[in-house]
């Protein structure tokens, strides 16, 4: 930016001066004195060119950036958005927020990930800012795995140990390997778990790379990867490795068989099938035992970030971590997942054609447990009843063909996601048939209809993570209970939704839903233990920041007041 300040100022300069120069040039012969008025008035011009032009490169290129930025924002429908990696990202104008207040670091190459600093440009900026003090933890993070990460000396040393099957010794690099185990929802939600517990134990994380990681998430640090690397010694044993597996943590408890300080690895199982002694990681004197092995190998398929809330030698760092208890996913979420340019691609190009124009964007995320063909009348009653009844769509007049309306008419674009099509076809058929009582143009849209879910299928995931951010760029959001794919989108957009309660018999609940505490997902299969006094308890009511969830009763997550 001040190369182009400096090229116009430049130029300014070079008209001021031929201005003057040429002057006697053209007039000098003519008459004395409108010669010497020309003259004057040239040097007056150059006077002011002269002013401008200082003024201009005094002032910061970040404030003029930021103004241009500024007027970009308030024309979304002008923006230029770059849909594939072909295209340079150079022709879309960045806002100069594009860092999320510090969140993100500079040093990528933006052409290799274009979803990194453009999602700013679909009005997703932070709803929360983010603390100094998780800003300078997440600097110092990736420090710790630029020293520690892959094929590192200290790398190198801790798996040597680990084939050898024996600690020789304390290392200052110690890990967590994530597994790749279960629904795309739930992987999200548990890899933010598992980077927060690294954060927390000054561990570096590593990512089983399972079927698809590398197709649908970018890499989220700069000049390391958070892959495990193919050649790791125990990737072979992943998909053997349960609760009753012999370096299982849970089993070598039970067993009365940990031997301190030997142990190279540990697995912990913290799958929604766990038992009582696996639940004791969540306890103070476990964690200090696990702080001594280098390697910890997780499997889980839960969000339990609000159990990490109720260990006391955390909770001074998660205090100053998340001063605002229900922003954890969603600062973590942004800073972690970034789709990489195919599925950016398709975020954005269904974003540009079907939602960007609308004044409101609404999201409707609909998961269904039931059994059986849908669409389920039911559900379909739920869901117009939540919409309706919280202002969210408006009522149609089905003895009116044109509601006449004095001004400009309110468009509202919904983006309904769900394996069934049926849905979307009623609720897109009702809004055409029939005019809505406010004058509101309703446009109903559905990016994909996959009928069953297909964990395992790459192209599914890669529409689901789409759709997951479609949904978090919404304005308002409706989601089901229970759902993780809902709670992806929630914490990534910074939405409190409502949820739809989950119907029992058939039936559609009364009330329909109810508007979420916050913006946190829901921990499924929480421990229900006190550690100190070593009996059952309701951790939900422990502290105040650790609630009971509105779609699951036993769940727990996290709330301000």
């Amino acid at each position: 930016m001040r190369r182009l300040n400096r090229n116009s100022d430049d130029q300014l300069r070079d008209q001021g001066n031929g201005a003057v120069s040429r002057a006697p040039e053209t007039k000098c012969g003519l008459n004395p004195m409108k010669s010497m008025g020309i003259l004057v008035a040239c040097l007056m011009l150059l006077s002011v060119v002269f002013s401008v032009s200082v003024i201009l490169e005094d002032l910061p290129s970040e404030s003029i950036w930021s103004g241009a930025e500024a007027r970009v924002l308030q024309v979304k429908s002008q923006l230029q958005v770059v849909g594939s990696e072909d295209d340079s990202p150079h022709g879309v104008k960045v806002p100069g927020d594009k860092l999320l207040g510090g969140l993100l670091t500079n040093g990528f190459d933006e052409r290799s990930c274009l979803s990194r600093y453009q999602s700013v440009l679909y009005s997703k900026a932070l709803t929360h800012n983010p603390s100094p003090y998780l800003i300078s933890r997440l600097r110092s993070y990736e420090a710790l795995l630029k020293r520690c990460g892959p094929h590192t000396e200290p790398y190198n040393k801790t798996i040597e140990q680990l084939v050898s099957g024996k600690q020789t010794g304390t290392s200052d690099c110690n890990y967590v390997v994530w597994i790749s185990f279960s629904g795309l929802g739930n992987r999200i939600l548990t890899l933010a778990s598992a980077f927060l517990y690294s954060l927390l134990t000054n561990r570096v994380l590593l990512v089983d790379r399972g079927v698809d990681i590398t197709d649908l998430f970018c890499e989220p640090f700069p000049d390391v990867s958070w892959l495990l690397p193919t050649d790791f010694p125990l990737t072979s044993q992943f998909s053997h490795l349960d609760q009753k597996s012999v370096h299982s943590y849970g089993n070598m408890l039970k067993n009365n068989s940990l031997v301190d300080s030997t142990l190279p690895f540990v697995y912990l199982h913290l799958v929604h099938d766990y038992g009582d002694h696996d639940k004791l990681f969540f306890c103070d004197q476990d964690q200090s035992f696990l702080d001594r092995v280098p390697w910890l190998v997780m499997k889980t398929d839960n969000y339990f970030v609000p159990s990490l809330f109720l260990i006391p030698s955390f909770e001074e760092e998660l205090r100053n971590l998340f001063p605002e208890k229900q922003t954890v996913f969603h600062f973590l979420g942004r800073y972690l997942f970034h789709p990489t340019n195919q599925v950016w691609g398709l975020v954005t190009r269904y974003y540009q054609a079907y939602l960007a124009k609308a004044d409101e964007k609404i999201g409707i995320q609909i998961r269904v447990f039931d059994t059986g063909v849908g669409p389920f009348q039911h559900v379909l009653d739920q869901i117009l009843a939540c919409t309706l009844n919280e202002n969210l769509l408006p009522k149609i007049n089905r003895q009116a063909h044109i509601i006449g309306t004095a001004g400009k008419q309110k468009s509202k674009a919904v983006l309904m996601t769900s394996l069934s099509s049926g849905y979307f076809e009623r609720i897109r058929d009702m809004y055409w048939e029939y005019p809505t009582t406010t004058g509101d143009i309703i446009g109903i849209y559905q990016p994909s209809h996959e009928e069953y879910q297909q964990t395992e299928k790459q192209m599914h995931n890669v529409k689901a993570w789409a759709e997951m951010y479609l949904l978090s760029m919404t304005d308002k959001l409706v989601t089901s209970s229970w759902s993780t794919f809902g709670y992806v989108a929630q914490g990534l957009g910074g939405l409190k939704p409502w949820i739809l309660y989950k119907p029992e018999n058939s039936t559609a609940p009364d009330p329909p839903c109810q508007r979420a505490m916050s913006m946190e997902p829901c921990f499924h299969a929480p421990p229900f233990f006190d550690c100190k006094k070593k009996i059952g308890v309701d951790t939900g009511a422990l502290v105040p920041h650790v609630r009971h969830c509105e779609d699951m009763s036993w769940g727990l997550k996290l709330v301000d007041h």
